[in-house]
């Protein structure tokens, strides 16, 4: 059920946003119509609909942000209607789409400029002999139904979407992860991308080997080692499972069990971290158990940016229902946890989550 209502709350919102586009577009000929153009219109807006979601998921690639993205295609469809006289072929209608989406994400983020933020202290002493992450904070990322990402046009590998890779590039220049996405992800030539970005092919080529060695710095550091997927393993569900039963059954020492020694929690977008397995339990125990129990748990398990993830429900004492809590997505490495991105219960509509248990 999980699973449905998320495709069809994702496919509701492509439907709006398709009528939004068609009517912003009127709106503007409104002063200058004829009777053709109504016509005109409808049938851009079907050819430039296609490639809605995958445009989606570039933006998101761009910006971090699932909301902003959607933000993003919207005014790529908009540039697209007004530079509708520079597509030269029917069949370059795609590569004519990417080029628009890039360029206008990085206005997006010219005028609104951003980057990750130092993280202050964990909230609790970090475990001794652990080193604290490479990465500084990226506040703005949000996770990515993987509902949505099955209904894109192309296939879309958990390597070039899980949410290490996205904090990794978010590290980047815009103009660099740019280059890279275009190169690295979407395998353009080094050609298409010095078209797109109006630099010279040395130029595209110079962004690449000044980004790819960033990027390297700020992944996990056996994230080379995984294997390109578009779904979590047959391990991760298992693992999931466990973490579900622990959280369910308040049970603080099965939960324990789950995680690895270093494990990592982060809480975008508040700058809370945990780092290490006796700091999490140091954290996380009184709300299981104890007079500070936050009360019963019930766990969804569901899927986001190619990885398992869990949607938490909690029932305080005189509450008859569960109620939306929180959700956790997790990095798996040889059957244990070892990071945890924790966010709020905003995410549950877009993962088509019910409002209550």
């Amino acid at each position: 059920m999980g699973v449905m209502n998320g495709y069809n709350s994702g496919h509701g919102r492509y439907q709006l946003h398709a009528i939004r586009f068609r009517s912003r577009v009127r709106s503007r000929l409104r002063n200058r119509s004829t009777e053709r153009r109504p016509v005109a219109v409808d049938e851009f807006g079907e050819r430039v609909e296609e490639h809605r979601r995958e445009l989606h998921v570039h933006c998101y690639r761009m910006l971090g942000s699932f909301d902003e993205a959607e933000d993003l295609v919207q005014e790529t469809f908009l540039r697209a209607w007004d530079r509708r006289g520079t597509l030269r072929s029917e069949t370059g209608l795609r590569a004519w789409l990417y080029r628009i989406a890039t360029n206008a994400c990085l206005d997006h983020l010219r005028a609104a400029p951003r980057r990750p933020q130092p993280r202050p202290a964990p909230a609790l002493p970090a475990d001794p002999g652990l080193d604290p992450p490479a990465s500084n904070a990226v506040p703005w990322l949000q996770p990515y139904p993987d509902t949505l990402l099955d209904a894109a046009e192309t296939v879309i590998d958990r390597e070039t979407i899980e949410l290490a890779f996205l904090v990794a590039i978010q590290h980047l220049p815009p103009r660099q992860r740019a280059v890279l996405i275009l190169r690295d992800v979407l395998g353009w030539s080094a050609q298409e991308t010095a078209e797109s970005l109006e630099l010279t092919v040395a130029g595209v080529k110079s962004a690449l080997q000044r980004a790819r060695p960033t990027v390297r710095e700020h992944l996990p550091a056996r994230r080379l080692e995984w294997a390109a997927s578009v779904e979590p393993t047959s391990q991760e569900r298992a693992v999931l499972q466990r973490y579900i039963a622990a959280v369910e059954q308040a049970d603080p020492s099965v939960l324990a069990g789950v995680l690895r020694a270093d494990v990592w929690q982060t809480m975008p977008p508040a700058p809370i971290w945990l780092l290490g397995r006796e700091a999490f339990m140091a954290s996380w125990t009184p709300a299981m158990v104890g007079p500070e129990a936050w009360g019963e748990w019930r766990l969804l398990a569901t899927r986001a940016n190619r990885q398992p993830a869990a949607a938490a429900y909690l029932r305080r004492a005189g509450q008859p229902d569960y109620l939306p809590s929180w959700m956790g997505v997790l990095r798996v490495e040889d059957g244990l946890v070892t990071q945890i991105t924790t966010y709020g219960q905003d995410v549950f509509p877009r993962f088509g989550l019910p409002s209550s248990l």
